[in-house]
């Protein structure tokens, strides 16, 4: 009998909780959902051919970000930062951890306050369900990062059946740090959402407000899912897409059950839910259309990303929100809601005064992306964006309120522009400080662009003879 996915969290002593007691707490419930490499293009409330009914209910239940950013086009320095609510190039997290022999101290940095260590002195009980990617060495794994119970992976990918890396069950999925019995497992996707509802369901009835981070590890690779998700796609004749599209429909199956199990505790009304992809989308199946580049990259649909944030209690629905925000945003926000004063300095905005109509003008006039210590960086200003593609390897800049898809380089043309959103990043870069470690994305990504240029050339090769001819 496979016990994990219906015991996991109640464990606690529900007893001297109270059975019948539903909390009624002006302070609110934190979900934060967190997909990984989801593009633009794979939820449908952007017009998805991937059926997601219950992100469409969120969505219509909450506001939608029309140009809702993530601070870097790649996972563990994208989670890095909207846990800590900084750039995570002032902390040196700007690379993914290493793939090969990661030292003790490749991690993000732990005297850097994160959301869960914030919210957990403040009263809240924390969970983390899913993917950490924040630091192989159990001192950065999230029962050290400020929360109390964890369920999940510390590394950067899993098998979604629960196969043990390397086969030794400590890279397999841990409960507060100890190894799980992957015969205890089904699916992954299912098990983290039946976490997640079953800890909904224990600590509804505690006197305190829950934070839980779910971060799904669909719809990364490998492309893997039962009959049961792939059956629901028999529409997508794209046979590469339809494969991809049964991740995203098992994790939207399990988040309208967790919003579910919200409304059945009676918490959904003061229960902030929050839905981003940590980046932009994969290139197997995934989509960013009709935004330009794919994950990796800092061109819109890299860095671009499905959002939404929920709060019935609290904010309006069914709208959408037209001006650039960042995940960085999701510190101050969630910590204002709970009344909570930050301390610390950070690079996000409280956004509740923007969306309750309360304060006027834009969140961010300047937003700053870099990785690699600069292979590759970008700066919007306003409507303009400046680029240094570490792919193509040269400069380019866009006008996204008449060009949002990037087509029409304007770098050669509006010169000055380009001047002055240069002294802007090189001030900015000023702030930060080099990579603490390395990844081999900058020395991958030109090899891409090779393989790009060699099916141009592929494509073309017979018109050059006809005309030599």
């Amino acid at each position: 009998m496979k016990l994990i996915c219906t015991l996991l969290f109640m464990t606690i002593a529900l007893n001297s909780l109270g059975n019948d007691h539903k909390r009624k707490s002006k302070s609110p419930n934190i979900l934060i959902i967190v997909s990984d490499d989801q593009g633009w293009a794979d939820v449908g409330f952007h017009g998805s051919d991937i059926p997601t009914p219950n992100l469409d209910a969120l969505a219509k239940n909450g506001i939608t970000f029309s140009q809702g950013y993530v601070s870097h086009p790649y996972c563990s320095p994208s989670r890095a930062g909207l846990l800590s609510g900084r750039y995570q190039q002032k902390f040196g997290h700007e690379n993914n951890i290493p793939y090969v022999n990661p030292t003790d101290n490749d991690g993000l940095p732990l005297d850097e306050q994160l959301l869960s260590e914030f919210l957990q002195e403040n009263g809240y009980q924390t969970c983390a369900i899913g993917k950490w990617h924040l630091g192989d060495h159990p001192r950065f794994w999230p029962n050290n990062r400020g929360f109390n119970h964890w369920f999940g992976f510390y590394g950067g990918h899993s098998d979604y059946w629960g196969n043990y890396k390397n086969n030794d069950p400590i890279h397999g999925i841990l409960k507060d740090g100890k190894p799980v019995d992957k015969e205890e497992l089904t699916y992954l996707t299912d098990d983290f959402s039946t976490a997640a509802i079953n800890y909904i369901e224990a600590y509804t009835k505690s006197d305190s407000p829950f934070f839980m981070y779910l971060a799904y590890n669909a719809p990364h690779a490998p492309i893997q899912a039962p009959k049961k998700y792939l059956n629901k796609v028999s529409h997508i004749e794209d046979g590469e897409r339809a494969a991809y599209a049964s991740l995203v429909v098992g994790m939207d199956i399990g988040i309208g059950k967790i919003v579910q199990k919200l409304k059945e505790e009676n918490v959904y009304e003061n229960t902030i839910i929050i839905f981003l992809s940590d980046n932009g989308p994969h290139i197997m199946g995934a989509s960013g259309y009709p935004f330009r580049g794919h994950k990796g990259m800092l061109f819109e649909a890299g860095i671009r990303v499905p959002f939404i944030i929920s709060w019935p209690e609290q904010l309006p629905s069914d709208t959408t929100y037209d001006v650039p925000i960042s995940s960085l945003d999701l510190f101050p926000t969630v910590a204002s809601a709970a009344k909570l004063k930050v301390k610390k300095k950070v690079d996000g905005v409280d956004l509740l005064p923007f969306l309750t109509e309360k304060q006027n003008g834009d969140p961010h006039k300047t937003l700053y992306w870099r990785y690699s210590d600069g292979a590759g960086y970008a700066i919007r200003h306003k409507n303009y964006k400046l680029i240094y593609s570490g792919y193509k390897e040269k400069h380019f800049l866009f006008d996204l309120d008449k060009d949002p898809y990037e087509t029409n380089d304007l770098f050669d043309s509006e010169k000055q522009v380009a001047q002055k959103l240069s002294q802007m990043y090189k001030d900015w870069n000023g702030e930060t400080v080099p990579a603490k470690w390395q990844d081999p994305h900058a020395e991958n990504v030109l090899k891409e662009e090779k393989k790009r240029q060699y099916f141009i050339d592929k494509a073309s090769k017979g018109e050059k003879q006809n005309q030599d001819s």
